[in-house]
């Protein structure tokens, strides 16, 4: 039996992934949590008790660490050990982001409960997945020069957003979503961050 140990904030996806993960022969959900605090909790406690390391399935964007980091957390704790970001933001910043800490599986949102049960298996047995058409459009969109956060608030800024909208969308205090913004603006020499986020979306970073 391979144990998971999902991540993900969003209850009604996680405990369907759960459920479907669950139906699979070779496949035990161990537990599912709504952060990545709480997924290095569980972690944690799995190696206090000898328990099998398991594969850790991440949300990428969650409130507090997200999924990026949660990782960095338990590949600190067990080095090596499987994990899969799974998410609707498949930015090429991200996914070298990812593949640079160690993570060794990355998958959209939209891939079927078979595909992730494969990928599951893929990461356990210390192979590395990356969906295709995400590596594809990492490789042509080139080095982004914007941290993950700074992505974050520019995404939500293309559509006109105020700090607060973006900061609540980005799960941050608005003091920190306007300090990443105006970050990420003097990066791209933008006035405004509209115009950064468009430059950014122009270069494929967001």
């Amino acid at each position: 039996m391979i144990p998971v140990l999902l991540a993900d904030d969003e209850t009604l996806i996680r405990t369907a992934m759960a459920a479907l993960l669950d139906l699979e022969d070779d496949l035990e959900v161990a537990g599912h949590v709504d952060s990545g605090e709480d997924l290095l909790t569980a972690w944690r406690a799995r190696i206090a008790g000898d328990d099998a390391v398991a594969v850790a399935v991440i949300d990428l964007q969650m409130p507090g660490l997200d999924g990026i980091d949660t990782a960095i957390e338990i590949l600190s704790l067990t080095p090596g050990a499987g994990i899969l970001i799974v998410t609707s933001h498949g930015r090429p910043g991200y996914l070298k982001r990812a593949l640079t800490a160690g993570v060794r599986g990355f998958l959209p949102k939209t891939a079927s409960a078979a595909t992730l049960a494969e990928v599951i298996r893929t990461v356990h047995s210390g192979g590395r997945h990356v969906d295709p058409q995400l590596a594809a459009e990492a490789i042509s969109a080139g080095d982004t020069i914007l941290t993950a956060r700074e992505a974050d608030v520019l995404e939500f800024a293309i559509d006109g957003a105020s700090v607060d909208e973006i900061a609540t969308r980005a799960h941050l205090s608005p003091g920190t979503a306007r300090n990443y913004l105006s970050s990420a603006m003097a990066k791209l020499g933008a006035s405004n961050r509209y115009e950064a986020a468009l430059k950014a979306r122009k270069h494929g970073w967001i």
